[in-house]
């Protein structure tokens, strides 16, 4: 059925649910799972009032983000190699976070990309965007979306 699955996740309570479903999924297909977080870049535009950082403190705060990613993916890696699965442990740098998502599924040749959804509707979805939405619109693999 499925070879390779790509989990995106961001360690939130949401997305842990999609971890858990594509580990079950792997586990049942005898697919390789792909843990994947994408760790945002530090804004680098200064607004108005703000106080810019200096380039140690950005520095140390990607790195923080960078350790605490991946931490995320490999807390994803215990939980499936103690369901047997075997899994790859990815973080990737980018503000984009759906095209990053994408490129990692290309890059890895997953035939199945599982993420959550936070549901949002209305004003919040135009204002925070979806990049659940984005990827199931602009990937030409197929994505599992859950809820």
């Amino acid at each position: 059925m499925y070879k390779r699955i790509l989990v995106a996740t961001d360690g939130s309570t949401l997305s842990k649910k999609a971890v858990t479903a594509a580990i079950s999924l792997a586990a049942l297909s005898g697919a390789e799972l792909v843990a994947l977080k994408v760790i945002p870049r530090y804004p680098q535009s200064y607004f108005e009032g703000s106080i810019p950082l200096s380039v140690e403190d950005v520095k140390r705060v990607e790195a923080q983000w960078s350790e605490d990613g991946k931490s995320v993916v490999e807390a994803v890696k215990a939980q499936a190699q103690a369901k047997g699965v075997t899994v790859k442990a990815v973080t990737a740098k980018s503000d984009l976070v759906a095209d990053a998502i994408i490129a990692a599924a290309k890059k890895h040749k997953a035939d199945l990309i599982v993420m959550a959804s936070h549901g949002r509707k209305g004003i919040k979805r135009l204002l925070l965007g979806s990049e659940t939405q984005h990827v199931l619109t602009h990937s030409h693999t197929p994505v599992l979306i859950l809820r």
